[in-house]
């Protein structure tokens, strides 16, 4: 650990429980940047499915059978 960080984790240590929660949501949210370029290609894959599915190229299962097959173990592969 370099001395930054030891020094940081030190102060930490000395915060309440509730003010170190906040610390770790405040360093967390610096970490959740969307990546522009993952974000597109989610965008892209999700446009080619619906796109195959309304052509019928894709099999579909209700909703109430997945929630079945969860209920009770039975999870496709």
């Amino acid at each position: 650990m370099n001395e930054p960080v030891k020094k940081l984790t030190d102060e930490a240590a000395a915060l309440t429980p509730d003010e170190q929660a906040e610390l770790v949501e405040g360093i967390l949210q610096t970490l959740d940047v969307p990546d522009r370029a993952i974000e597109a290609a989610w965008a892209a894959e999700i446009k080619d499915r619906l796109a195959a599915c309304r052509r019928g190229e894709l099999e579909t299962v209700d909703f109430d059978e997945v929630l079945a097959g969860y209920e009770m173990g039975n999870l496709r592969s």
